[in-house]
C-alpha cells in the first residue's frame, strides 16, 4: 500500500501571536516561542526536501485584535515565512477549515494526511488537528512544535503537555491523531 499524501500545516506563526498585554512569563514565553519556531523551520526544510506540499494558515483578527491585517503582529514571522507558490489560508475563526479554502486545496492536491504544528495550543491547533481527523484526515502533531501562553490556572507547557497527552490517540473512525517530536517527524 503506498504512502499517504501528506502535507505539512503551519498554523499561525504570526509576528504578534503572543503580544498579549497580561503575558506575565514574557521572556520565558517569548524563548519558547522563537525555539518551537526553530524546530518548525526544521520541519518546513524537511518537507521541502521530501517534495511535501507546506500550507500556512494565517488568523485574520478583526479590528483592534494583535493579529488585524496590515498591523505589525499580522504578518508570517520571516524564519517560516512561505515561498512563492506556497498556499496561505485565511481563517477568522480556530477552525482552519472553518469557512476557509483549506479543505479544498487539500482535495486538490489529494492530501490525506497532514502534519501539524504552530499556534495557539489549546484553540487553532486543537481544534483544526480534531476537525481533520473528524474530516477524514490522519494527523501527526509535532509534541514540541506548537505553543500558546499561560492561563489563568496552567502555564504555557502544562497546557501544551496536557494537549499532547489528550490529542494523542484521538481518533474518529479509522483517522487518528498521533504526537511526536518534530525531530521525528520526517
Amino acid at each position: 500500500m503506498p504512502a499517504a499524501k501528506t502535507a505539512l500545516l503551519v498554523i499561525d506563526v504570526q509576528r504578534g501571536i503572543l503580544e498579549i498585554p497580561t503575558l506575565a512569563r514574557k521572556k520565558e514565553t517569548d524563548r519558547a516561542l522563537d525555539d518551537m519556531v526553530g524546530r518548525i523551520a526544521g520541519l518546513i526544510a524537511r518537507a521541502r526536501a521530501a517534495s511535501a506540499p507546506v500550507i500556512y494558515i494565517q488568523h485574520d483578527g478583526g479590528p483592534g485584535h494583535r493579529l488585524e491585517p496590515g498591523t505589525s503582529g499580522w504578518p508570517l514571522r520571516p524564519e517560516v515565512a512561505p515561498q512563492p507558490g506556497d498556499p496561505v489560508i485565511h481563517k477568522h475563526a480556530c477552525d482552519a477549515f472553518f469557512e476557509t479554502t483549506l479543505g479544498a486545496e487539500l482535495a486538490a492536491t489529494g492530501i490525506q494526511q497532514l502534519v501539524i504544528c504552530g499556534c495557539m495550543t489549546q484553540y487553532c491547533v486543537d481544534t483544526t488537528a480534531r476537525r481533520a481527523v473528524s474530516l477524514g484526515y490522519d494527523v501527526v502533531l509535532a509534541a514540541d512544535g506548537h505553543m500558546t501562553v499561560d492561563t489563568d490556572t496552567l502555564r504555557f507547557e502544562q497546557v501544551i503537555a496536557h494537549h499532547n497527552a489528550l490529542l494523542d490517540g484521538f481518533d474518529a473512525g479509522e483517522h487518528e491523531v498521533r504526537v511526536c517530536p518534530s525531530a521525528e517527524i520526517l
